[in-house]
């Protein structure tokens, strides 16, 4: 794809939020993974991981991008400093793309941030290693390492 083929951020965002308004979602949008990727090549956004640490370091993080754990491993509940930590990031004002896995705990992130006051948050859709095939396996069908973005291991 040449950069005239290349979406524009503003077709990117609009897509986005026609997906919130169809879903009835409480927070700005939602993104594919391509579109995340192609929002943070033209810095129209950052990404923030809400996988668990142990997820991020076994499983395959994006290089460069922040972990504020939406629940931390083991934990009954989300991280009671997830807003907390996410607002030392700064950059309220910013479109902040929310991932983890399948893109359940980024939905929840994101809606979480917009309550308390990111305007411009957004999930990725399908995450980061994306939905179960039939063999109950992931990466296969959906999602970031799917897609073949950029992604690194260890």
């Amino acid at each position: 794809m040449t950069s005239s083929e290349q979406p524009s951020v503003a077709a990117i965002l609009e897509r986005a939020a026609e997906r919130a308004r169809a879903q009835g979602l409480a927070y700005r949008g939602a993104v594919t993974p391509s579109e995340a990727y192609e929002l943070v090549r033209a810095n129209a956004a950052r990404i923030v991981d809400v996988r668990t640490r142990f997820e991020a370091e076994y499983v395959g993080r994006i290089p460069d991008t922040p972990l504020v754990e939406w629940r931390q491993l083991g934990a009954p509940a989300p991280n009671p400093e997830f807003v907390a930590e996410l607002e030392r990031l700064g950059g309220k004002e910013t479109n902040t793309l929310f991932l983890c896995r399948s893109g359940v705990r980024s939905h929840a992130a994101a809606l979480a941030a917009t309550q308390a006051g990111f305007p411009h948050a957004f999930n990725i859709l399908e995450g980061f290693e994306g939905d179960l095939d039939e063999h109950q396996q992931r990466g296969t069908k959906s999602g970031w390492r799917h897609a073949g973005l950029p992604w690194i291991q260890g």
